[in-house]
């Protein structure tokens, strides 16, 4: 079948027949209004010439009143050029005929003493100057397709960046789906050898294994966080305390070897998900933590600033080195030094606080002196207190 199929469509058309079908019929019944269809582009042109040549004959028959016609001729050409935007080529034709066409008849009155030879020296005066109007559109029409050509350029580019953009960040979903369920399975059975192996040098090794995976699955789950920031349910909004986030985090991180410290704690309530907003002061806290040692402090606190309420977290530790502010919030960004392979993390935890801070409509930023300390804020937009559940 397919190779009749492939012949069949091969094949010449069949030849038409003699005989005119119903179909042929209609077909040359429209062909009259086919050609005046065809016909209607031109009509402006067809009229132009029209009016031209009546303003030639009233040149020629009315030496008297002819610079009316005359100009009448110049001002018409101009206009249907203006209207038309004729080609190069039959502009240039157009223009030399009228050129001569009102040159010839002005000519042969200067001759027969009709005229004053200086009546002749407009013809070429105005023709050079339809010549310059020309030019002058020509170029400005180049320069706007210039235009519209780099307009285009820039939308293909745009285009084709977010495409990337979009396969990169369903890559990272993807990927982060994929990698989740075995890294999980394998973890289980790494935790499971290290309780049960009698074996300590077994079970220390176990631990190791136990301790990359969860970093490792760390990854991943920062990974989807950030593949999934901006899209359509990232945040579930609900009203929220900022005090109450606070205190709350220093009860989750107070185990740390730190010196802790409360600080500012304004009665502030934002509008976002708080989960997402305990998820990106963990990453604070997580970043200050890379930076000290035991015994340094850090300091969480929430106050208000306008309309807005910021979160902060100041550390005494070892500080950022002013190049790398201006790329902190970059993804996989590691500013130096970290105290320990642990804490240097993978260079997303702050990129993640980004994200979810601009996903409520708010903004990061950050100041350190090195060997100082650093303090990374969170402004999120505040609003008054809601009716419903405060977390």
């Amino acid at each position: 079948m397919r190779t009749q199929d492939l012949v069949r469509r091969h094949q010449p058309p069949a030849p038409a027949s003699d005989v005119a079908g119903p179909r042929d019929q209609r077909a040359a019944g429209l062909a009259p209004r086919g050609g005046l269809r065809r016909l209607r582009p031109v009509v402006p042109d067809i009229a132009w010439a029209v009016f031209a040549g009546l303003n030639l004959a009233a040149m020629r028959l009315f030496p008297a009143w002819q610079t009316v016609p005359f100009l009448a001729i110049w001002v018409s050409l101009t206009v249907i050029y203006g209207f038309r935007l004729w080609r190069l080529q039959p502009t240039i034709l157009t223009w030399a005929a009228v050129t001569l066409a009102t040159g010839g008849i002005i000519g042969v009155q200067v001759l027969k003493g009709q005229q004053d030879a200086d009546y002749l020296a407009e013809v070429p005066l105005i023709a050079l100057m339809f010549l310059v109007m020309v030019w002058h559109g020509r170029r400005r029409l180049a320069a706007t397709q210039e235009r519209l050509t780099a307009m285009e350029e820039l939308h293909r580019v745009s285009q084709e960046n977010l495409r990337l953009l979009e396969q990169q960040r369903q890559f990272l979903v993807d990927a982060s789906h994929e990698l989740g369920t075995p890294i999980t399975v394998a973890l289980g059975h790494a935790e499971l050898i290290e309780q049960t192996v009698t074996d300590q040098g077994v079970a220390a090794d176990a631990r190791v294994v136990a301790g990359e995976l969860a970093r490792l699955r760390r990854l991943t789950n920062r990974l989807l966080l950030l593949a999934s920031a901006g899209t359509p349910g990232f945040l579930q909004v609900a009203p929220v305390a900022t005090d109450s986030l606070i205190l709350d985090a220093l009860e989750r991180w107070g185990h740390v070897p730190r010196l802790w410290r409360l600080g500012e704690a304004a009665e502030a309530t934002v509008s976002g998900d708080a989960d997402r907003l305990v998820v990106a002061l963990d990453a604070l806290l997580e970043n200050a933590v890379a930076h000290t040692e035991p015994g340094d402090r850090i300091e969480v606190s929430v106050r208000l600033e306008g309309n807005n309420a910021v979160i902060a977290v100041a550390d005494s530790g070892c500080g950022i080195p002013p190049d790398d502010l201006d790329h902190i919030f970059g993804r996989f960004t590691r500013a130096e030094p970290y105290l320990s392979r642990e804490a240097g993390g993978f260079g997303l935890g702050l990129p993640i606080v980004q994200a979810i801070a601009e996903a409520h409509h708010g903004s990061v930023r950050a100041r350190s002196t090195s060997g100082q300390g650093a303090t990374f804020e969170m402004v999120i937009p505040a609003v008054s207190a809601l009716p419903g559940p405060v977390r």
